[in-house]
């Protein structure tokens, strides 16, 4: 079972940036892909964006062109940099490892976009 642990969370107002990190304890290069979710107050966990083992990235409509995925492989580290934030980016954000037969989440990181 890998340990996945998001940081650079955060209270930022509209317009602003903020950059995710996803610190994996294994190598993320085992994956089929890693992934970003969110999940606001009262709503289901939605989907964000996607990068795959050999560097693929896919988003979300709500964020494309605002949000970033990237990886660092030799440090087993994940990021989403966001940019030009809305107060309905406001969610707790968790990082997803898919492996062949499992997938494991990260605890979240709170990020608040202020109006």
């Amino acid at each position: 079972q890998v340990q996945l642990v998001e940081s650079g969370g955060g209270l930022v107002q509209a317009g602003g940036t903020l950059r995710l990190s996803c610190a994996a304890s294994g190598s993320i290069s085992t994956f089929n892909f890693m992934a970003w979710y969110r999940q606001a107050p009262g709503k289901q966990r939605e989907w964000v964006t996607t990068i795959t083992r050999g560097g693929s990235t896919a988003y979300a409509d709500s964020v494309k062109g605002r949000f970033s995925v990237s990886r660092d492989i030799a440090r087993n580290t994940v990021y989403l940099q966001m940019s030009s934030l809305k107060p309905e980016d406001t969610a707790v954000y968790y990082c997803k490892a898919q492996g062949p037969s499992r997938a494991d989440w990260g605890q979240g990181t709170q990020v608040t976009v202020s109006s």
